[in-house]
């Protein structure tokens, strides 16, 4: 289980920033294709995000799975409530869920 430090460190992420994804690698350069998948969705939609960079410090990349119950990553944040991985938004982008979502949450998204 994840120390109070990394639990710590996440609430205030997912409090600070609007939309957060957890990834491996960054939105620049991602490091896995299901990152690069939700990356692109997030792009495409014209969503600002902030991406952390699993990879880069070990204790995040457990404390995110500790932290939500779910087991992979990417794992997306809106309003610092966890949204799902990859398939889920992929499969939210598809029939238009995701965008109705993200206008409830008042995140602004490109036509």
């Amino acid at each position: 289980m994840a120390d109070a430090t990394v639990i710590d460190r996440i609430k205030q992420d997912i409090t600070d920033h609007p939309v957060v994804l957890f990834m491996k690698g960054t939105p620049v350069f991602p490091q896995c294709g299901f990152s690069a998948a939700v990356v692109q969705i997030l792009t495409h939609m014209g969503v600002k995000f902030k991406g952390i960079d699993v990879l880069s410090d070990p204790s995040i990349r457990q404390g995110i799975k500790d932290f939500s119950s779910w087991p992979t990553i990417p794992q997306l944040y809106v309003k610092g409530e966890f949204v799902g991985g990859c398939d889920i938004i992929r499969e939210m982008f598809e029939t238009g869920e995701l965008r109705d979502f993200l206008a409830e949450q008042g995140i602004e998204t490109r036509n």
